[in-house]
């Protein structure tokens, strides 16, 4: 699923410096911040390394 914020102009893609163009709307700043914060959570489904798999039951 790709990022609402990645659609906008605002948007800068370079690789390992995302950030937005000054000027960005207040709600594209949260976005992506909130986007950024959330690849610091190894188990956040959709994050680079979410990978991780619940098994039910136990081994």
């Amino acid at each position: 699923m790709r990022p609402n914020f990645t659609k906008s102009p605002y948007f800068v893609d370079e690789p390992g410096n995302w950030h937005l163009k000054p000027g960005a709307p207040k709600e594209l700043q949260i976005e992506l911040k909130n986007y950024l914060k959330s690849l610091e959570d190894d188990y956040q489904p959709g994050t680079i390394n979410g990978v991780h798999i619940d098994y039910p039951f136990e081994r």
